[in-house]
């Protein structure tokens, strides 16, 4: 008997999420009504369950719920709007529409995720549409930002190589292509374009060749790191490309399966998990793997418990040889064996670099993520005027940063001054800790938050600069992350250092992930607030100041000092 019969893929009765993709009609449902509905500035959950695929999550300001509730008024409801860019590369015209969008229809501020994409928040449902079709008149698109199929494909930065670059930018983009999903509901719901009729769909007029009617199981991702810089955190995701260079030249890519951050609290069959590196492909043959390793997923992905539905549960469930040989099997052919290849760090390279394309490279430090006008920092205005002059591209890092990239010599002294002018900085002035670190948006703005994250790190650094500066450590980089969920947005259960949300105000604390993003960290304190937080911390970084070997990391310093044990499978993170 094979081990497909042996693991029937779905032998229990699927979720209510599955139901309502099967019922939407590739992805329509009731939206384009629902939009209309003048009485309510919310959508039914049906619908919100479909909006994720279009790129929007419905939200409310939870800061205003207590006191909407006294005035007997509805939450102030809102959308989370998500603007996909294959690798983060935009052009300067794309930045300044996010700019305008931005200020016409949201908060007036941009938010760059650890995905390499956009943000808009506080869209009303009343904007939605005018919203997303100005993001598509630009050539971006919010299409699968968000929902249960292949979300924004990452790509390495990697200003140093800018040719070798180039090559793999163009990959991620037509791995993000292909895996498009193919129907009209988009089109038709936000662009006004030419409607499907129904009966046709019975006659397969319209199809989802890749993902079918129901879409896979959950949320898929992919990323390409290019060594030694292992940016994009590869091992958390799904599926990870390792691009392989010999003798300056893009030999094919290492694949690695199975990653993912997503966990929940207080349940031990939840846990992160990092990929592990299966064989060699060739760069002609990397749509192919993807696009059979999604199809995998789709069939054998668990569709009766969401929280039990990511790929890597898939993996650990049934094998790493099973996928191995099913994917085999698909491809019809086989990958070679694994080349070798070498990350030394997960973070970016701040200030100017010049590339190897003879242009310059600018990296600035955008904390958190979040794009704004803020005292002396007119952050959001100086970027607004550099995109005016600039005739390169704008990249996205996956460390919510953001690179100034392809800058002529004739151009670099005009940007210099803009910079200089409206206080945009490489975050020089700021320890090394605080340089590492990411943050989720968390509160007032998602469902999902428990605690602060966006918010409240700025202010727990500053608590831990000084002492970092007393302990000989400031610039000592170390990665720090924090989220107000166990989620996994801002991967925090690859850092060194990292907080998760439990409660307002408490947070559980992790330690020992590597500063290379290949070992997860393990909890040390649960349900800690700041007070225990820096009393907690002080004695590991004095004893780390103290007794760290040459070149030693803190992520490898804490295991080896007995704190926390190392982790290199999720199945062991909370054992």
């Amino acid at each position: 008997m094979s081990k497909k019969e042996f693991y029937p893929p779905h032998d229990a009765p699927h979720s209510d999420v599955e139901h309502i993709k099967i019922r939407s009609n590739y992805l329509r449902g009731s939206l384009e009504e629902t939009l209309k509905d003048p009485i309510t500035g919310s959508i039914p959950e049906d619908d919100n369950r479909l909006m994720k695929h279009h790129g929007s999550y419905m939200q409310d300001d939870r800061d205003l719920r207590n006191e909407r509730a006294k005035q007997k008024l509805e939450p102030a409801y809102q959308f989370m709007l998500r603007v996909r860019a294959a690798g983060g590369v935009v052009t300067p015209e794309q930045w300044l529409m996010m700019d305008t969008v931005a200020h016409k229809y949201a908060n007036g501020t941009i938010r760059l995720t650890t995905r390499q994409s956009f943000q808009l928040h506080g869209v009303l449902k009343w904007n939605l549409k005018n919203t997303i079709r100005e993001v598509n008149d630009s050539l971006l698109s919010t299409l699968a930002a968000c929902g249960d199929v292949n979300r924004n494909v990452m790509c390495n930065p990697n200003p140093f190589q800018s040719d070798i670059h180039g090559e793999v930018y163009e990959w991620a983009s037509k791995i993000s292509t292909h895996l498009d999903p193919q129907t009209r509901a988009y089109h038709e719901i936000w662009l006004d374009g030419e409607k499907v009729v129904d009966s046709s769909l019975q006659d397969g007029v319209e199809q989802e060749p890749i993902y079918g009617k129901v879409y896979l199981p959950r949320k898929f991702k992919i990323g390409i790191a290019v060594p030694p810089s292992n940016d994009v955190d590869v091992f958390s995701q799904d599926l990870g490309y390792i691009a392989i260079i010999e003798n300056g030249k893009l030999k094919g890519f290492n694949i690695s399966v199975g990653g993912g951050m997503g966990m929940s609290h207080g349940d031990p069959k939840t846990y992160p998990q990092v990929s592990k590196v299966i064989g060699f492909c060739t760069p002609e043959q990397v749509i192919d793997v993807a696009e059979k390793t999604v199809t995998i997923q789709r069939d054998y992905g668990d569709r009766a418990v969401r929280k039990h539905a990511r790929f890597k549960y898939t993996i650990d469930d049934r094998g790493l040889d099973w996928f191995v040989n099913e994917l085999h099997d698909r491809l019809g052919w086989k990958l070679e064996k694994a080349r070798p290849f070498e990350f030394d760090s997960n973070g970016d390279r701040y200030g100017w670099v010049k590339g190897s394309n003879n242009k310059w490279h600018l990296t600035l430090f955008i904390q958190n993520g979040r794009v704004m006008d803020d005292g002396d920092s007119r952050l959001m205005t100086g970027l607004r005027e550099i995109a005016k002059i600039h005739t390169g591209d704008f990249r996205l890092t996956a460390n919510q940063n953001l690179v100034i990239a392809n800058v002529s010599t004739a151009n670099k002294k005009k940007i210099i001054a803009l910079a200089t002018e409206y206080g945009l900085t490489d975050g020089i002035q700021y320890s090394a800790l605080r340089r590492n670190s990411m943050a989720c948006v968390s509160l007032p703005t998602c469902g999902l938050a428990m605690a602060e994250s966006e918010r409240y790190l700025p202010t727990l650094m500053d608590k831990l600069d000084p002492m970092l500066e007393e302990l000989g450590l400031r610039d000592q980089e170390i990665v720090i992350r924090m989220t107000g969920c166990p989620n996994g947005c801002a991967r925090p259960m690859l850092a060194e250092l990292s907080f998760i949300g439990k409660a307002p105000g408490k947070y559980n604390m992790y330690l020992g992930g590597s500063f290379t993003g290949h070992r997860l960290n393990k909890l040390y304190k649960e349900n800690i607030g700041e007070a225990e937080i820096l009393e907690s911390l002080q004695p590991i970084f004095a004893k780390y100041a103290q007794e760290r070997k040459a070149n030693e990391h803190f992520g490898d310093f804490v295991i080896r000092a007995g704190y926390v044990p190392e982790v290199l499978d999720g199945q062991q993170f909370h054992a």
